[in-house]
């Protein structure tokens, strides 16, 4: 899957075709058949595969951490990490959203994700450690800061994901605001 995953970032999803991905790997298409009914079906299973790959590295990074607000810190320094080093399925996702026939997958991902996240921001809460706000809204937007800084500057612009992490980590805790009692002044 791999060998293909890579094809398809490289080349195209539409571009790639499953006699392609069968003479890279040096076999006929009867293997790719036995296991794939179609390049569509081995597409859906790299992007199953991948996101449960980031999530299995993100719960691998914050097990045996006490602490919820560190838990959600050490989950942003493992999901930027994890695309940083798997760009070639970061494309796959980033196709798989604008085709309907794959997004459903994503969409499915995106829920899980959020699912996961939840007790952690919901425990940061209860704990004092985190705003009291609706924890699911908090949950998306922390993970809509995380994403969208993972895409742009590591994806895109290949910076470092420690430094990005932090930043994402930063403005999460602290928010926009700078903090003082001259801010509060002007905005009240």
């Amino acid at each position: 899957m791999d060998v293909a995953a890579r094809r398809f970032a490289a080349d195209g999803y539409h571009a790639t075709s499953v006699t392609s991905i069968v003479d890279d790997l040096g076999v006929g298409k009867g293997v790719f058949y036995w296991y794939f009914t179609s390049k569509d079906e081995l597409l859906g299973e790299i992007l199953v595969d991948a996101l449960r790959s980031m999530r299995m590295a993100q719960r691998d990074a914050i097990a045996g951490e006490p602490d919820p607000a560190r838990r959600i810190e050490w989950g942003i320094r493992a999901s930027l990490r994890w695309l940083s080093d798997h760009r070639h399925l970061s494309v796959l996702m980033e196709l798989a959203r604008t085709e309907e026939r794959f997004a459903q997958i994503i969409r499915r991902g995106d829920r899980q994700t959020v699912a996961d996240a939840l007790p952690h921001v919901s425990a940061g809460i209860t704990a004092g450690l985190l705003r009291g706000e609706d924890p699911e809204i908090l949950t998306m937007a922390i993970l809509g800061v995380t994403t969208h800084l993972a895409r742009v500057l590591v994806l895109e612009q290949g910076q470092d994901p420690d430094p990005v992490a932090e930043s994402v980590i930063a403005f999460c805790r602290q928010g926009y605001l700078a903090s003082g009692p001259s801010v509060a002044r002007r905005i009240a």
